[in-house]
């Protein structure tokens, strides 16, 4: 016993508690919680998705990896850029479509923000996609995960709208929550992951809103998913094609996606899934 005043710890204040088992519900209500809280301030209505890989570079990085390979004299090295060299394309178009589609919404005449790129937060495709928006003078989403490796906020998303999530189901809800379409770039696991849990809720009518999906990059997407196969093979029905757009070109992208929405949610800016 002591004459000094004690003062306990209120629950919301003991970092120990609410980083421990017992807070996990809070800690996921919250990731769900602040989000809604920063968009509604923004004026965010809806977004525009891109994934990709966070290992595509820029073609100035790209070129400037190759050329170091070259003067050191290093084969190996040597092969490794020139692929990154072709891969970086991908960089440069998404950068370029993030733009055009940036500056199509901001030109829409409403009050609120619609149709916002968004994507991981993170480098490579996720950055030129931010960088695209930045460049055309919009807003952009990034969110970002917590991760043991590569993962970190790029420098061109939007500040007040840059999130870090720890859980990934909570991430994921905000993609397919608000988005109106989505652009799947070349990527790895990750890619994969979100575009087919995306095409899984579309197929199962747990996404009910029209949700245009474009595959950019014919070369990647054929050689890595044969979806005609899985027709073939009795696995998926012919109909579940129709999910999805292969795109080659921003051009075609930029009309495909531009058509859709103007069809589907420019009158109704309803974000529920």
């Amino acid at each position: 016993m002591t004459d000094e005043p004690f003062h306990p710890v209120k629950a919301y204040r003991d970092e120990a508690f609410l980083n421990g088992r017992s807070a996990r519900p809070l800690r996921i209500l919250a990731e769900y919680m602040e989000p809604e809280e920063r968009f509604r301030e923004a004026q965010v209505r809806d977004t525009i998705v891109i994934f990709g890989s966070a290992r595509i570079a820029s073609a100035e990085t790209a070129q400037n990896a190759l050329a170091t390979a070259k003067a050191a004299g290093a084969v190996e090295d040597v092969a490794k850029a020139e692929k990154a060299v072709k891969m970086s394309r991908y960089y440069e178009e998404t950068r370029e479509l993030s733009a055009r589609l940036t500056n199509w919404s901001k030109n829409l005449d409403r009050h609120d923000k619609r149709f916002v790129i968004c994507t991981g937060g993170g480098p490579g495709i996720m950055e030129a996609a931010s960088r695209g928006a930045s460049e055309a003078k919009g807003l952009n989403i990034g969110l970002n995960i917590s991760l043991p490796f590569e993962q970190f906020a790029n420098p061109f998303v939007t500040r007040g709208l840059a999130f870090e999530f720890h859980y990934f189901f909570t991430r994921k809800f905000w993609f397919a929550y608000l988005s109106k379409a989505i652009i799947a770039m070349p990527g790895g696991v990750g890619t994969l992951d979100e575009l087919f849990e995306t095409m899984t809720l579309m197929q199962t009518g747990k996404i009910r809103k029209k949700v245009p999906i474009v595959l950019y990059g014919k070369e990647f997407w054929d050689r890595v998913v044969d979806f005609d196969a899985l027709v073939e093979f009795g696995t998926i029905n012919e109909a579940d094609l129709k999910l999805f757009h292969r795109s080659d070109s921003v051009d075609d992208a930029f009309e495909y996606l531009t058509s859709e929405l103007s069809a589907h949610h420019l009158s109704d800016p309803s974000p529920y899934m």
